[in-house]
């Protein structure tokens, strides 16, 4: 048996730029449909929400699930628990599972920490997979950019992992603000009871490395540091700014996405933090952070105004007052139109027109909903489109992440410019909006 083989990071992005060149593999991604109708997937990720889509995504009556990269071996259960019967390869390095197998897969599912989203999303691009990012789909607003311009350039399928996008209770909430039944929007309130976040600084410690972890290609693109038991791995990264996003940044995309729909939105002209500013380390909690969107035919005004609250921030009491006897779910939006408001609970609840007596007789349209998962695995397949592709997701992602650098700069107004990628009055925001990976980790396509 030949030994595995080992490769440097600059040969993984020689080869990744050798394989863009080979036109025959990747006119077949991107022009026809998997041989036999059977779908070849891969998955970045074997447990948390990778984990989840990925034995979704293996149901699939036409989905053959090839390989999968984790980096802890100790987080392979679930698939093996699940799928006891899979003959999917296993690899602990992402590039190596691309090296060996990119040629023989037709698409992904990346789920891993968010910082790796977009390196890993576009090296799988760049071989013409076709791609299933969880949200946010990236880390900084500059990869969202970059991933939403090649795949589009490619013609590749996508789709952000924001599945409640596709349940009937948020299709039904685009389409109660889309019919006027509440009128023009005038303002959006949205709230998260999540405290992604930490107060504290970087703990001055250092600690072993468990035996099953890759501890370098766990951090990837981000500068090396030492292991610390239970501040990174798993789950508490969100917390940490160089590799999660926050509360914003993991509700954000789910709570902002039908609103952000329904009134046609595209990037925010300024955004607002007022709360704690973010320390170096670690994302602020008990945020409220104001945004200011032009207007859209479903708006009212010149602009329309968004306020983001999460942990123990709460809108306005003459907002809540709206609610009347309804109960505040715990992750929500209110939007406020010139006739009435809806409330928008968050995951499987129906939206709720107020005041409750006004809209009495009022009957809530009738939408089905699909399986997030599944309609990416068919819209590879030729058959319907994705509801959530880049085009769509990857503007909603960098307005949330906007939102998120503006809690690194705490009470001060950031004017967007968002043709050029730049706060026009804070040129020091650019190292958050871009920043550079780490000496070795160049990535085709992003850096």
């Amino acid at each position: 048996m030949k030994p595995a083989v080992r490769f440097s990071r600059r040969s993984f992005v020689g080869r990744l730029g050798a394989a863009s060149l080979a036109t025959p593999f990747f006119v077949r991604n991107l022009m026809s449909a998997p041989p036999s109708n059977q779908v070849r997937h891969a998955s970045f990720g074997a447990d948390g929400m990778g984990g989840s889509d990925m034995l979704t995504i293996a149901q699939h009556p036409q989905v053959k699930l090839v390989c999968v990269a984790e980096v802890d071996k100790n987080r392979l259960g679930r698939l093996k628990k699940s799928l006891p019967n899979s003959k999917a390869t296993i690899y602990q390095d992402w590039r190596e599972l691309l090296d060996k197998e990119g040629k023989h897969l037709d698409t992904a599912n990346v789920g891993t920490p968010d910082h790796m989203h977009a390196p890993i999303a576009m090296s799988a691009m760049q071989l013409g997979l076709h791609v299933y990012v969880q949200k946010p789909m990236t880390h900084d607003l500059y990869e969202a950019r970059r991933l939403t311009e090649f795949a589009r350039e490619k013609k590749l399928v996508t789709q952000m992992g924001i599945q409640i996008h596709s349940s009937p209770y948020y299709r039904m909430g685009v389409a109660i603000l889309r019919s006027g039944a509440i009128g023009k929007v005038k303002e959006v309130h949205l709230w998260s009871d999540r405290k992604w976040g930490d107060t504290k600084p970087l703990p001055r410690k250092s600690d072993p490395v468990p035996a099953a972890l890759n501890w370098d290609l766990w951090l990837g693109v981000c500068a090396p540091r030492p292991f610390i038991a239970g501040y990174y791995h798993p789950g508490i990264w969100r917390d940490r700014v160089d590799f999660g996003t926050g509360s914003l940044g993991d509700m954000g995309c789910h709570i902002f996405d039908p609103m952000f729909e329904a009134l046609a939105l595209g990037s925010p002209i300024s955004v607002r933090s007022e709360g704690e500013a973010a320390n170096r380390w670690n994302w602020a909690i008990n945020e409220t952070i104001h945004y200011v969107f032009p207007a859209t035919p479903y708006t009212d005004g010149p602009t329309v105004k968004f306020t983001w609250y999460d942990g123990d921030a709460r809108p306005p009491k003459e907002i809540l007052a709206l609610l009347g006897d309804v109960p505040r779910p715990g992750n929500g939006s209110i939007a406020v139109g010139t006739k009435g408001a809806m409330l928008l609970p968050h995951c499987g609840q129906r939206p709720v027109l107020l005041p409750k007596a006004r809209y009495a007789d009022y009957q809530l349209p009738k939408v089905t909903g699909t399986n997030h998962n599944f309609q990416f695995i068919d819209a590879v397949l030729g058959k319907g489109k994705t509801s959530a592709p880049f085009d769509y997701s990857g503007p909603l992602t960098e307005a949330v992440l906007l939102g998120a650098l503006a809690t690194l700069f705490s009470k001060t107004t950031l004017q967007w410019d968002s043709a050029a990628l730049e706060v026009k009055n804070l040129p020091e925001a650019s190292h958050y909006i871009r920043r550079a990976y780490r000496h070795g980790w160049d990535v085709k396509g992003i850096s």
